[in-house]
C-alpha cells in the first residue's frame, strides 16, 4: 500500500470513529479499534491500575529470545535487535493486540478541523496554527509535522507524581545507582484544556515542568521549573542550588546538554524519548512497520511493587514490559548542516491510534546505533483512555547503563491525570516562576 494512500485511510478511520488514530492494511493482523480502556469495578484513584486492567490475566503469545529471534525479525525494530544481542538474558513477551487509545469527542473535533487549520511557521519547525487539543496534523505530510503530532498528543491540563525516580544504572561490574527522588514531579498544558485553544492563546507554551529533590543528599534541595515553547524561544530554565540559597536561570540547559547530576548519562531532549526544539533535524517520514512495541504497559506503573525488583542492573524486568503488535510510523532526523547534537541522527516510531512515541534508537557520528529506547504508554482512565508515557528507559548500548526515567515503582503513590484544572494552583502560570519555585525550596 502506498504512503498516501495509506494517509488518506489514516484522515477517513480518525473522523469516522474519534479516535486519533491510523487505519491499517486489510491484510495486516492488526485488529480494529476496540474503543476506550475502562477499569474493572471497583477502581479509583490509589489503586493499583494494573489489577483493574481487563486484561491483567492474559497470557504471552510468544516469548522472544536471542535463540528464536532470527523467526521475528520482520516485526523487531532494529533498537529491540541490539538489546536482545546485547544483554544476556533480555527477553520480550509479546501479548495479545488491544487498540484502546481514544480520545473525547471535543478533541476528536478539534482534529477534524485541524485537517485546514494546521501550520508550521516558514522554516517548518514551529506551530504556529492548530486547534488544541487535538492533532495539528491528521495526514502529516512531513517530518516535521509527525513530530507536532508527537509533541501535543492530549494529556489532560496535565499531571502530578507525588513520588517518582529518576534512575540510572550502574555501570558494568559496579552496584551503584543513581537514583534521586522527586516529591512532587508537575507538568502544566495551558491549551490541555476542554474546549478550543491555540498556540497564541497558550501564551506560546507547550509546558511546565517542576520537580523537587528530596533525596539522596546530593541531589536533595534542587529544584527547577522549565517553560518550553510552540516557538523558536529557547526553554525557559531556573533551577534552585541549595548550597547557593538561590534560583539561577539556565540559559543553555536544553538540546543535549546532560542534566545535572546523572554521569553524561541523560540529556535534556532524551526526556519523553524525545523533548524540547525540534529545530536540529530534519525529519522525513521513512513509513509504516508492524512492530512488537511496549503497549498498555501497567506493569510499569506498579507503585506497590520494590523498585530493584523490577529495575534490574542491565535491563528492565521482562515480567513488568508488555509488548503488542502495532502498526506505527517511523520518522527519522538527521542533524543538520552547521548544526550539532551528540545523536547524529534520531528514529522514533509514533502509535498513530495516540502520537505516543512508543520505541526509538539513536546513532552516533559515525552512523552506529548507541541508544535504544521505549515509552511506557498505557491508557489513562481519567482522561476517557486517552493514552500517554510519562515513563520511559533509555538504554546505552555503548557503555551498557540505562536511565529509567518517570518511574513510580515501589515508591507507594500513584501519577494523577486531570482533564480539568479546576482550583489547582498547580495548573497556573504563576506555579513555575522563579519566586514561586524560591518559596517551595527555602521551606
Amino acid at each position: 500500500m502506498s504512503y498516501t494512500k495509506r494517509l488518506k485511510e489514516t484522515a477517513v478511520f480518525l473522523v469516522a470513529s474519534a479516535v486519533v488514530g491510523c487505519a491499517f492494511a486489510a491484510d495486516a493482523p492488526i485488529p480494529p479499534n476496540e474503543g476506550a480502556s475502562t477499569p474493572l469495578p471497583g477502581y479509583s484513584y490509589g489503586k493499583v491500575r494494573q489489577d483493574f486492567y481487563k486484561y491483567k490475566n492474559e497470557k504471552p503469545l510468544l516469548t522472544i529470545t536471542a535463540d528464536n529471534m532470527k523467526d521475528h525479525l520482520d516485526h523487531l525494530s532494529p533498537g529491540a535487535i541490539a538489546m536482545i544481542k546485547a544483554r544476556p538474558g533480555y527477553t520480550m513477551n509479546v501479548y495479545p493486540t488491544h487498540r484502546n487509545c481514544v480520545v473525547p469527542d471535543w478533541v476528536a473535533a478539534n482534529t477534524k478541523a485541524n485537517a485546514t487549520e494546521g501550520k508550521l511557521d516558514p522554516t517548518g519547525n514551529y506551530l504556529v496554527s492548530a486547534k488544541l487539543p487535538g492533532t495539528p496534523f491528521p495526514v502529516p505530510k512531513s517530518g516535521a509535522e509527525a513530530m507536532w503530532n508527537y509533541l501535543t498528543h492530549y494529556r489532560g491540563v496535565g499531571y502530578i507524581y507525588p513520588k517518582v525516580v529518576t534512575a540510572a544504572s550502574p555501570a558494568p561490574g559496579q552496584t551503584t545507582w543513581i537514583e534521586p527522588v522527586e516529591e512532587p514531579w508537575t507538568q502544566y498544558y495551558p491549551w490541555g484544556k476542554k474546549g478550543v485553544s491555540t498556540p497564541q492563546s497558550a501564551n506560546d507554551i507547550l509546558y511546565f515542568i517542576y520537580y523537587g529533590y528530596t533525596q539522596p543528599t546530593a541531589f536533595a534541595g534542587q529544584g527547577a521549573n522549565q517553560a518550553y515553547h510552540f516557538s523558536e524561544k529557547v526553554v525557559e530554565t531556573s533551577y534552585y542550588f541549595p548550597g547557593q540559597r538561590r534560583v539561577r536561570r539556565l540559559p543553555a540547559y536544553n538540546y543535549d546538554t546532560p542534566q545535572i547530576g546523572f554521569e553524561n548519562n541523560y540529556t535534556q531532549d532524551d526526556i519523553y524519548m524525545f523533548t524540547g526544539a525540534i529545530d536540529r533535524y530534519d525529519w522525513k517520514i521513512v513509513g509504516h512497520k508492524d512492530y512488537y512495541v511496549p503497549y498498555n504497559e501497567f506493569g510499569m506503573y506498579r507503585f506497590d511493587t520494590p523498585y530493584h525488583s523490577v529495575m534490574k542492573n542491565n535491563f528492565i524486568s521482562a515480567e513488568n514490559r508488555r509488548y503488542e503488535l502495532h502498526t506505527v510510523l517511523q520518522v527519522e532526523g538527521t542533524v543538520k548542516a552547521g548544526a550539532r547534537n551528540i545523536s547524529e541522527k534520531r528514529v522514533l516510531y509514533l502509535d498513530e491510534d495516540s502520537w505516543n512515541a512508543l520505541s526509538g534508537e539513536d546513532y552516533d557520528g559515525q552512523g552506529k546505533l548507541w541508544k535504544s529506547r521505549e515509552g511506557f504508554m498505557l491508557p489513562v482512565w481519567e482522561l476517557g483512555s486517552a493514552c500517554d508515557s510519562p515513563a520511559m528507559v533509555n538504554y546505552n548500548l555503548s557503555n551498557g547503563r540505562y536511565v529509567h526515567d518517570g518511574g513510580i515503582t515501589g515508591q507507594g503513590k500513584d501519577i494523577k491525570w486531570f482533564a480539568e484544572a479546576g482550583d489547582n494552583v498547580i495548573f497556573t502560570e504563576d506555579y513555575y516562576s522563579s519566586s514561586s519555585l524560591r518559596s517551595r525550596s527555602e521551606r
